[in-house]
């Protein structure tokens, strides 16, 4: 089985040394243009299936890292289109029938890793069956979440409302599609709450994996007099709602890393307690998020990586009371919820934070349940189950026996 064939190897383990033939495995990715979290998921996926090719709709190998050229990728027909490695959105209306164009039904076990459309590819003819996993980042954003991504994106009116027919016909082909996949992976309980919603299908949770081997509590973990946040400048991250907080707070620092297209707008708001430091080298991320009071993450994320990343070096969060964070957070604990997202509730708890509360050994201990190690695990154990049932399995109980895999794992 696959969880065997798996155990005692590596969780890093470089691509090409496979544990076992995968040969029957095919892996689906939506776009291979811009490095994100989902890039991290699909390169967790190859270790693990190192011999799988990946279908994706199209690939920009400049954008990409090299090392993804050792990959069997395998594009659709719009890696073709003028200007999509750079304007992939604008193909919007295209990316049903490029999925729709990619049989699989060869193969034993399809796992598609979906944040848009790729889950529509074709597992089915006539007699021949592939079972389809789907690892879902989220139901399609900008079909179901419209208005959430129209902030994100900052698209106006007219372009909104041109846009209303053709969403409306991609959300059926979208629910459609779901309906086609065997079985839905969740990567928070918030997702799984989309995926009942919005699809009306069942699902188990399985979080993305964290690179807790390399933030590490410091050798000698003291606690900084700042307050930190790592992360991309633009609208939904809300960092203006830390900047417009921190205003009335003179006698607080906070230290932004990162950058994007709201850094200019954000630092002409900030105080001379904020500071900006732009994007850094892995190593500098690493040493002031282990020297932080606290790491703070006022948006609201599927998951959220970077405060998992805050927990494993020891340090505590505070973050919006929704999204991921409810499944990493643990408030009292490993930090602490703001319950409303706007300044003056994400102020208050600013205000009366103390550090001392917080025991670094604990935030760790949390953050390991979202390791690399534990998601192969709990993936490994989910696929051999699947495999093996021959009626379905009631959600609660695969559940149980994913988390047991990852506690044994």
């Amino acid at each position: 089985m696959i969880g065997q064939r798996l155990a005692g190897m590596d969780p890093r383990r470089k691509a090409g040394t496979a544990a076992f033939d995968e040969t029957r495995v095919a892996l689906v990715h939506d776009w291979l243009n811009q490095l994100g979290g989902a890039e991290n998921v699909l390169e967790e996926l190859v270790r693990l299936f190192p011999r799988a090719p990946v279908y994706t709709s199209m690939y920009d190998r400049l954008a990409m890292p090299a090392f993804y050229q050792q990959w069997q990728i395998r594009t659709t027909f719009m890696q073709r289109l003028p200007g999509v490695s750079r304007h992939h959105q604008k193909y919007l209306a295209v990316y049903p029938a490029a999925f729709g164009s990619v049989d699989l039904s060869d193969f034993e076990v399809v796992l598609s890793n979906k944040s848009g459309f790729c889950h529509g590819v074709r597992t089915q003819r006539g007699l021949r069956k592939a079972l389809h996993v789907c690892y879902c980042l989220t139901p399609t954003r900008f079909l179901w979440l419209f208005d959430h991504y129209r902030e994100r994106e900052q698209l106006n009116a007219a372009t909104s409302a041109v846009l209303q027919p053709l969403l409306a016909q991609l959300r059926r082909w979208d629910y459609a599609a779901a309906q086609r996949v065997d079985h839905f992976i969740a990567i928070s309980s918030e997702i799984q709450r989309r995926i009942r919603t919005i699809y009306q299908r069942e699902s188990v949770v399985i979080h993305p994996p964290v690179d807790t081997d390399y933030f590490r509590p410091a050798h000698a973990q003291t606690s900084g007099d700042y307050f930190l946040i790592v992360g991309r400048l633009i609208p939904y991250k809300r960092i203006d709602l830390a900047v417009e907080a921190f205003r009335t707070m003179p006698d607080k620092k906070l230290v932004i890393i990162g950058d994007g297209r709201d850094r200019a707008a954000l630092a002409a708001q900030a105080t001379p307690n904020v500071s900006f430091l732009g994007r850094q080298p892995r190593e500098r991320v690493r040493e002031l998020v282990q020297g932080c009071r606290a790491f703070l993450f006022p948006g609201l994320e599927d998951f959220g990586i970077a405060p998992v990343e805050a927990l494993s070096a020891g340090r505590p969060v505070i973050a919006f009371a929704g999204g991921g964070a409810l499944d990493t957070v643990t408030p009292g604990e490993t930090g602490e919820f703001f319950a409303e997202q706007n300044a003056a509730s994400l102020r208050a708890v600013v205000a009366r934070f103390d550090g001392a509360m917080y025991d670094a050994a604990v935030c760790r201990r949390q953050a390991e349940r979202f390791s690399v190690a534990q998601f192969r695990a709990r993936l490994a154990a989910y696929l051999d189950a699947v495999l093996a049932a021959t009626q379905p399995v009631e959600t609660a109980r695969m559940q149980q026996a994913i988390e047991g895999a990852g506690m044994s794992g």
